[in-house]
């Protein structure tokens, strides 16, 4: 079930807007209904909505408006189009926007949830800020700002250190697949690539040693974990 998560469904006919709203709710959701583009973003205003999905062709305001709309203001909400419009400028075009994903009709209810799930997933990992700032001990770790504070020190991180670190975090005090690791920081797993990783390891334990109770544990041949030594 998906308690707690909102959507704003965008859908001009309205016998096809009940039945998606019908079903999303049936699925969890709680589901805000608007037929056309000036209710989606009167909606979108006023509600406090993890996602969108949005119709292209609606009176008043095209999904494509809408999306330009939202998106100057918010970069992170997931927008999914939905509509059939099909031809691949369209689709381009939907994405240079800014959507997170792109279903045309006709479509199967099941797929739909799946994208929908997928897209809030993806949301949910990367981008709310609860996944973003982290209290390591006497560390704070703000992987949006790229710092690492202690007290008065304050350290700049490269991305790099940043994602790094965050994988860390998310998972503290549990055990990070070496190899894992280096396919979703690094895209390779190769040697080379090992001994990078290594590398900004090591440079993340000097900087966590402000606070020495901190550290980067070795699970030999397996991993690393993030934990805090007991006094």
């Amino acid at each position: 079930m998906n308690l707690g998560i909102k959507l704003l469904v965008a859908e001009d006919d309205l016998n096809l807007g009940t039945i998606l709203k019908a079903y999303l709710m049936q699925k969890g959701f709680t589901v805000c209904l608007a037929t056309d583009g000036q209710a989606a973003l009167d909606t979108y205003q006023k509600e406090e909505v993890d996602a969108c999905i949005l119709d292209i062709m609606m009176p008043v305001k095209d999904g494509f408006t809408v999306a330009k709309e939202i998106r100057r203001v918010d970069k992170r909400t997931p927008i999914i189009f939905l509509t059939a419009k099909s031809l691949e400028a369209d689709k381009l075009k939907g994405f240079e926007i800014g959507a997170d994903d792109y279903v045309t009709k006709p479509f199967s209810m099941d797929e739909l949830l799946a994208r929908v799930n997928a897209t809030i997933r993806r949301s949910f990992d990367d981008s709310k800020p609860d996944k973003n700032l982290f209290t390591i001990g006497n560390l704070v770790f703000d992987y949006s700002h790229q710092t690492l504070v202690c007290g008065d020190e304050v350290r700049r991180l490269t991305m790099k250190e940043c994602e790094l670190l965050r994988m860390f975090a998310i998972n503290f005090n549990q055990l990070v697949d070496r190899t894992s690791t280096l396919q979703k920081i690094w895209k390779d797993d190769s040697y080379f690539a090992a001994r990078s990783m290594d590398v900004y390891i090591t440079k993340l334990r000097k900087y966590l040693k402000m606070d020495p109770r901190v550290q980067i544990v070795n699970v030999h041949g397996v991993g690393f974990r993030l934990t805090i030594k007991n006094d």
